[in-house]
């Protein structure tokens, strides 16, 4: 008898933890609010939402997801820079995206659509700094989108320069 219960506690145990275990990511697609001021906000087609209808991230936030970094030239900078921020794959995965294309909006209402096909490990990323410095306003930030030019040449081409913007403040899932 008392080798039955235990069984049945065991069973028990083992139900309830992969009952919490399931339930994880539930949890872990739930947004904080952003403790400082916020520099990025993401719309659309999102199942994640920390204000409203949207996803507010600030500068902490974004670096919580994770930040990736490469070195490489690009059309609008001198020289070669390492560029660092989080990868798009890994923002949109973070907020929920089930869209086709994300539109990036400028502070200054400049807009660029990436096609969320382009977007993965090799992909672009969301710069906030630059040669290990937070990028200003003056200086093309506070986010930057940036592909990884020189590792790839099939990136350089006016097609996909399309796609970068500086002074990022909204993107949009459509």
């Amino acid at each position: 008898m008392a080798r039955e219960i235990s069984r049945r506690r065991l069973f028990a145990l083992a139900t309830g933890a992969a009952v919490i275990f399931s339930a994880g990511p539930v949890f872990a697609a739930r947004l904080q609010t952003p403790q400082g001021k916020p520099v990025l906000r993401i719309g659309g087609k999102i199942s994640t939402h920390n204000q409203g209808d949207e996803a507010v991230f600030d500068l902490s936030m974004l670096e919580a997801l994770g930040t990736s970094n490469f070195s490489t030239s690009t059309p609008w900078t001198d020289g070669v820079s390492d560029w660092e921020g989080v990868r798009l794959d890994v923002l949109m995965k973070a907020v929920g995206a089930s869209g086709d294309t994300l539109r990036a909006t400028a502070l200054n209402d400049y807009v660029a659509d990436v096609p969320l096909a382009d977007i993965g490990e090799e992909g672009p990323i969301l710069a906030m700094k630059r040669n290990g410095e937070l990028m200003p306003i003056s200086d093309k930030g506070p986010l930057f989108i940036v592909y990884p030019f020189d590792g790839n040449p099939n990136l350089q081409q006016q097609n996909v320069y399309m796609r970068c913007a500086w002074h990022i403040a909204r993107l949009d899932v459509l």
